[in-house]
């Protein structure tokens, strides 16, 4: 059902306590005397509200309102959706609180509300929200104090006291909005249905949101993301990132995936631009709807004073931006323009007596540069300056150029008017020029998020939902069977063998005399290894025996792992050994793992690999399905992706051996839902391919 009941209704029934002074419901009662359809208040107990007729019940209003909106205490809530409901009602805002967030027995009454408003198909707002606003419209179906501006941001908040904080704030700054929605419990419309509702929307341009929670149905929200972020700016500020929030397991993947970096990871994928702060939130909403996004990550600054110039730098290289490099025609082009103590690099100092001509010259030699992928002019008043006649040069510029033009007008009352005028021509103007530097990093941010969208995109549309591996389904039926959950490691190697991941050769030995003779047959050296199914981790119970050059020392290798292990776990855990091949090729480590987040499903990580991988914590993740393009984003997330590429006379690895196993380990863990956890560690890549030298691997029912 559309959700345009909420925000455009012709008609509205306001339930609750509106006749007493100071209650919500009289808040929401004056707010709504600014829309410009019927308001019926429905109260069992008063013939009139405000010298308007009043309405025992839903069901005897003279019609059916298209929008309900219900403040009374919460036990009541369930019974008046099931009569809006009834009515034919179709869009009801619960403001009411005292569900969920109230402990079991609100719980109970939040499912209630939820069942009756399901059993009528009826789209539900709320609980325990501050309302809704259109101010296009005229509404304020909130009890906030005020009605935001209007204008083309639709803001979208988990906090209803942030949403009036933010409320304060657009007033003081100017900013407008197309919605301003408080989201409250999202028992029912969730960031799903209200991302695609204001993609739809002809008055929104971009879409804020203060999430402290993704909600029932992860699912939605990314797949709706992924349908808006293309054509809209969605951006996020998401509270509860620390390491407190971080899910402990037992894996080296589960151990390194949190799920604030799961979230990340889906959000890149989506093309979502995440900030830390409330001020980038509204930032970044301007700015990409003002200005065409950065090509590349090469900044040019023009300025009248060096101090500020420093500034903007040191933000932008540590922001992971460039500086650009002048070109020699810039270079001399600038050198015949500006006088001889001119900076004569990049930023651009135009010296503070420079003129509106002069510095506005300076900017477009500067923005003509096909080194430079964005501008940044900073002005700075000093006695000669004059900052409005530069800031209609400045603005005139921006309609000539096809690259993303800031601006930095430092100051109060001298700088004021030029700030307008900047403004006004799509130019986003901050008060300092660092913060200016980081909005040029979030904008090549925000383009490479929708590279990422794109290949995410062609990959959820080559993926085939019905392919399935039946022979890994059977060895996992096998597995469960015999009650484990927990593989061998040659169960784990043939598993992976089968959906197409190189493995070493790799037997199973039950006594000295078999690993011997496995030994032998694969050809020294070899690996020894510990065989259990309740063991994760071999080499913390001394249970790996490396380069092992004769049969003396495979028997030696037998016993040293048969009396570690028994003496730290018990002789049952022991149940053999390993035989493999030693790899003496060169290559690198890597570890290559899945989890399963109870949001996001399957959770796919790479990163440096060996014993050491919780220590070096250099990993990335990503969301299945992939493609090559996608795989080989992600691997370049890493730091190890520099070794990979080849350094200090190394050879670089097969690259396109390594996608393709990523593609194929992505295809695994998401068409096999009963693989619970998946670690390949290590993964040797090298320059002939990738093998898996060790894997472990955990199914449920």
């Amino acid at each position: 059902m559309s959700l345009t009941s909420f925000f455009q209704p012709r008609s509205i029934a306001l339930v609750g306590a509106t006749e007493r002074e100071g209650s919500v419901g009289r808040a929401i009662w004056d707010n709504l005397r600014g829309f410009s359809g019927v308001v019926f208040p429905v109260n069992e107990k008063r013939a009139e509200v405000c010298g308007v007729k009043a309405y025992p019940s839903i069901a005897a209003l003279p019609e059916v309102p298209e929008l309900v909106i219900i403040v009374t205490p919460s036990t009541t809530v369930p019974g008046l959706v099931e009569e809006a409901g009834e009515a034919g009602v179709k869009a009801v805002v619960v403001i009411s609180a005292g569900f969920k967030e109230a402990g079991a027995e609100g719980a109970k009454l939040e499912a209630e509300v939820l069942a009756a408003a399901k059993k009528h198909g009826v789209r539900l707002i709320g609980p325990n929200c501050l309302g809704l606003m259109n101010p296009h419209a005229g509404l304020n179906a909130s009890f906030a104090s005020s009605v935001a501006q209007p204008g083309r941001v639709a803001f979208l908040s988990q906090s209803g006291a942030l949403c009036t904080a933010i409320l304060d704030w657009s007033h003081d700054q100017h900013v407008g909005f197309s919605a301003f929605v408080s989201t409250g419990a999202m028992a029912d419309v969730g960031w799903g249905d209200l991302i695609r509702h204001f993609g739809d929307d002809p008055h929104t341009s971009s879409i804020v949101i203060y999430m402290e929670s993704v909600g029932n149905d992860a699912a939605a929200f990314l797949a709706a993301a992924r349908a808006v972020a293309a054509q809209k700016p969605i951006v996020v500020i998401k509270v509860g990132r620390t390491a407190e929030a971080s899910r402990v397991a037992a894996s080296h993947t589960g151990a390194l995936t949190g799920s604030d970096a799961v979230l990340d990871a889906a959000l890149r994928q989506s093309g979502v631009l995440r900030v830390d702060t409330i001020e980038e939130l509204f930032d970044m909403a301007e700015v990409l709807a003002k200005q065409p996004l950065p090509t590349g990550r090469r900044l040019a600054i023009v300025t009248n004073a060096g101090g500020p110039g420093a500034l903007a730098t040191d933000a932008l290289v540590l922001g992971k931006g460039e500086l650009a490099a002048l070109s020699a025609q810039t270079m001399e082009d600038l050198n015949a323009l500006l006088p001889e103590c001119w900076s004569h690099h990049n930023p651009v100092d135009v010296l503070g007596d420079a003129d509106a001509a002069r510095f506005a010259q300076a900017l477009r030699i500067v923005a003509s540069d096909a080194a430079v992928d964005g501008v940044l002019a900073i002005l700075t008043p000093q006695a000669m300056t004059h900052p409005t006649n530069i800031a209609r040069d400045v603005s005139v510029i921006a309609g000539e150029i096809d690259k993303p033009l800031l601006a930095s007008w430092m100051g109060a009352q001298s700088v004021q008017e030029g700030r307008g005028i900047l403004n006004a021509a799509g130019v986003p103007t901050y008060d300092y020029p660092d913060e200016a530097a980081l909005a040029f990093v979030r904008m090549r941010e925000h383009r490479l998020r929708l590279i990422w969208l794109s290949e995410t995109l062609s990959a959820h549309a080559d993926d085939d939902e019905g392919e399935a591996l039946p022979v890994v389904g059977g060895m996992i039926e096998t597995v469960l069977k015999s009650g484990r959950t927990l593989m061998t490691e040659q169960e784990a190697k043939q598993l992976l063998q089968v959906a197409g991941i190189p493995i070493v050769e790799t037997r199973a030995a039950y006594d000295e005399a078999a690993a011997v003779a496995a030994a032998e047959a694969l050809g020294y050296p070899v690996v020894v290894k510990l065989l259990s199914s309740t063991i994760t981790h071999k080499s913390d119970c001394g249970g790996v025996q490396l380069n092992l050059l004769n049969a003396t020392a495979v028997q030696q290798a037998w016993r040293l792992i048969c009396e570690n292990v028994t003496h730290l776990h018990g002789l049952a855990a022991f149940e053999g050994v390993t035989v493999q091949r030693m790899i003496t090729d060169k290559g690198i480590e890597l570890i290559l793992g899945s989890s399963t987040d109870a949001q996001f499903g399957p959770v796919l990580l790479i990163g440096a690999g060996g014993t050491l991988v919780e220590v070096l914590q250099d990993h990335a993740l990503a969301l299945p399905p992939l493609n090559h393009a996608l795989a080989r984003r992600w691997v370049e997330q890493t730091r190890i992706a520099k070794v990979l590429h080849g350094v200090r006379g190394q050879p670089a690895v097969d690259l396109a051996a390594l996608d393709d196993t990523l593609v194929k380990f992505a295809r695994l863990v998401q068409h096999e839902r009963r693989i619970v956890e998946l670690d390949i560690n290590p993964l040797l890549a090298t320059p002939e391919g990738v093998v898996a030298l060790d894997a472990r691997v955990v199914v449920r029912a």
